[in-house]
């Protein structure tokens, strides 16, 4: 097994064009794709399994108890596919799937895709220890390059997951555009499992993001020190403070960088950013959706909803679409 790996994704001048970008933008934002350096792999691990960061929990509760059910659902055409995992992450999750997979003797073949190099080593070199039956190929990159690389691999039914509530790190007409590109690289019969957080009580989704040890002020954080290292900054992140709000009406959960006071940052050998006390840096979306959105963002992306799968609580719900 070997990594197959995009340059254009990760290369420092990607980051360095897009974070200069952002920085000089009016509002600034930073791109949260760049979270994801080794040090941001793990402190994610930490914010997954934060008592107040229920997400993780939801989802599993999911994946380990109706796996059963979601695997006749996946194989219901009874034919090979391809079983294709956009941000995979540690696979968790969908280890449970996995096996399950396997238990029931289907024959696939599993792409985990990510941006993270390290992320994508790390399953290529523990998955066979675990799952000795698995057939895998790890793909390193951009989320379409990649898909569109695993069509070329295979030409057999594809059965995309998109777990863990990545689409909601889009607001709602990016997570559209998104589910519409998706779906122009799929075929008839291509199926597209999709994670959501659902709407619920305000603070509960807000502790999930402002949580009381910092460790997600730690994770937002580690992006200034990742520009440092990387992009040779001088980021002193005593100067900015981690700001999260949460929006009912919306479902925009959003976090923020402020700025404590007037300063100057320099990015590489030339970039000079200005910062005023109190200017806000967005840094990510955690979008929340109601089920009827749910709903209207499949068929406005050219999408069926086929059947959802719940949590016990009903916090979340993997949502299973097929092309309409």
């Amino acid at each position: 097994m070997s990594i197959i790996t995009t340059e254009t994704a990760t290369n420092k001048t990607q980051f360095l064009e897009e974070t200069l970008i952002g920085l000089k933008s009016d509002p600034k934002f930073m791109h949260s794709k760049y979270f994801y350096d080794e040090t941001g792999d793990y402190i994610f691990q930490q914010i997954m399994n934060m008592e107040e960061y229920y997400l993780t929990n939801a989802e599993m509760d999911i994946l380990s108890n109706q796996t059963s059910e979601l695997v006749q659902v996946i194989s219901a055409h009874g034919d090979a596919f391809d079983l294709i995992e956009l941000g995979a992450g540690d696979a968790t999750k969908s280890i449970h799937l996995l096996k399950e997979l396997i238990d029931q003797k289907h024959k696939f073949t599993y792409f985990p895709i990510d941006i993270s190099e390290h992320v994508i080593s790390d399953l290529e070199e523990n998955f066979p220890l675990k799952l000795p039956e698995l057939d895998l190929q790890g793909l390193n990159g951009d989320y379409f390059e990649m898909l569109k690389r695993a069509t070329e691999l295979s030409d057999r039914r594809k059965v995309v997951l998109f777990m863990g509530a990545n689409i909601g790190n889009m607001n709602v007409e990016e997570a559209r555009n998104f589910c519409i590109e998706l779906k122009n690289v799929l075929s008839e019969n291509d199926m597209l499992i999709v994670g959501f957080d659902l709407k619920k009580n305000p603070q509960q989704i807000l502790s999930a993001y402002d949580d009381q040890e910092g460790i997600t002020r730690s994770f937002n954080l580690n992006l200034l020190q990742r520009i440092n290292r990387e992009l040779d900054g001088d980021f002193k992140l005593e100067n900015f403070e981690h700001y999260a709000s949460y929006d009912p009406e919306s479902g925009a959960c959003k976090s923020y960088l402020i700025s404590l006071k007037n300063q100057q940052v320099k990015i590489g050998e030339r970039a000079v950013i200005n910062f005023e006390e109190n200017e806000y840096v967005f840094m990510e979306i955690s979008q929340k959706y109601s089920l009827r959105e749910i709903d209207q963002l499949a068929k406005s992306s050219g999408f069926k909803l086929l059947t959802n799968f719940f949590d016990d609580k009903r916090h979340f719900v993997d949502s299973v679409w097929t092309i309409d």
